[in-house]
């Protein structure tokens, strides 16, 4: 069993940034990690991901440039720097494993935290 506990949420101006964590209980060791968001009404959506050892990362269109994903596998937490925040990145954020490294594909991934607000204001 994998417990994974997101952090970092809140409520910022468009243009700031904010750094989210993830932190890990059980099972991580070797596999891929991801970061998915959902706004209200909308599907859930990719956002990055992130190898095991950090050598590989992929990001969805919208936020390459402006977020960055990282792993400390010492402390079993996953991490996700947003810059330059903007209001349609408003959404529940939450981190998952991945049984196939580095993926977009939600089905690819078993194991999901109970997210974490993030809301941009114009």
């Amino acid at each position: 069993q994998v417990q994974l506990v997101e952090s970092g949420g809140g409520l910022v101006q468009a243009g700031g940034s904010l750094r989210l964590s993830c932190a890990a209980n059980g099972r991580t060791f070797g596999y891929g990690m991801g970061w998915f968001r959902q706004a209200p009404g909308k599907e859930r959506e990719f956002v990055a991901a992130i190898n095991w050892s950090g050598s590989n990362t992929d990001y969805t269109d919208s936020v390459k440039g402006r977020f960055t994903i990282s792993r400390d596998n010492a402390k079993d937490t996953v991490y996700l720097l947003m810059n330059s925040l903007k209001p349609e990145d408003t959404a529940v954020y939450y981190c998952a494993r991945s049984t196939r490294g580095v993926t977009m594909n939600l089905d690819d991934y078993d194991y999901w935290g109970q997210g974490t607000q993030v809301t941009v204001s114009s």
